[in-house]
């Protein structure tokens, strides 16, 4: 998942000088599993490529405030996909509740013999207190990213197997990892001759290079969001 840091509240700004800051931003973008009081069910989706949809559940733990909730899928460079619909698009979430996100499918075929990848995007903005004095404010938007992976019935190895088929090849000072399994991969708690790299995805049957060699030790993140045992990469 895209991971920036984010509040786990709702800010709401006042302003004592009309005007201030209006013409700036009205909505700030945060990413993350978690919106404000609203929360995805995982910090990833998996869907079969043969199933008619997906699904995740949406949260709103605040007891008080209800949340208006927009989703929608976008590509790796956040362009919005047309191929995906996810309903509700749009909806009111109150305090307390839980509702379901359904994702369909229904673009061109995607490749047979590996995963691809999308984003799920969730867009949180909080009700305003109707009961509150009446003063300027800047409501605060909160924005969840979460990886889409769609997954192809019957590939040739299991998903928990991935990670061990890493390979890593030294060229001058470049690291290239590659990895030969149908699946993403990715890495954390990454590390190169003892120095922690940042997290990075190494595509199905694709490679990805850093600026620095040594020997390497990493975990991946299974289908869960969970930390697998620490494996080095052997060339």
């Amino acid at each position: 998942m895209k991971t920036i840091s984010l509040s786990s509240r709702v800010v709401r700004v006042s302003l004592t000088i009309v005007g201030l800051l209006a013409s700036f931003i009205s909505l700030t973008l945060f990413n993350g599993a978690a919106a404000a009081g609203i929360a995805l069910g995982a910090t990833r989706v998996i869907y079969p490529k043969d199933a008619k949809q997906a699904s995740i559940n949406v949260t709103n733990s605040d007891k008080k405030d209800s949340f208006l909730v927009q989703s929608w899928i976008s590509d790796d460079k956040g362009n919005k996909v047309t191929s995906f619909v996810v309903t509700p698009p749009l909806f009111v979430l109150k305090p307390g509740r839980i509702n379901i996100l359904r994702i369909i499918y229904n673009g061109p075929a995607l490749p047979e013999d590996k995963e691809s990848v999308f984003y799920l995007n969730n867009k949180a903005i909080p009700s305003l207190d109707s009961s509150a004095p009446a003063t300027n404010s800047l409501q605060i938007a909160t924005q969840s990213v979460i990886k889409l992976f769609v997954r192809p019935a019957h590939l040739s190895v299991k998903p928990a197997e991935a990670a061990a088929m890493l390979r890593c090849q030294a060229d001058g000072s470049h690291l290239t990892v590659s990895n030969p399994s149908p699946y993403f991969v990715t890495l954390v708690n990454f590390t190169v001759a003892g120095k922690k790299q940042p997290n990075m995805m190494v595509p199905p049957k694709g490679s990805q290079s850093i600026d620095t060699v040594g020997a390497v030790s990493y975990q991946t993140l299974n289908d869960y969001g969970a930390v697998t045992p620490a494996l080095t990469c052997k060339a």
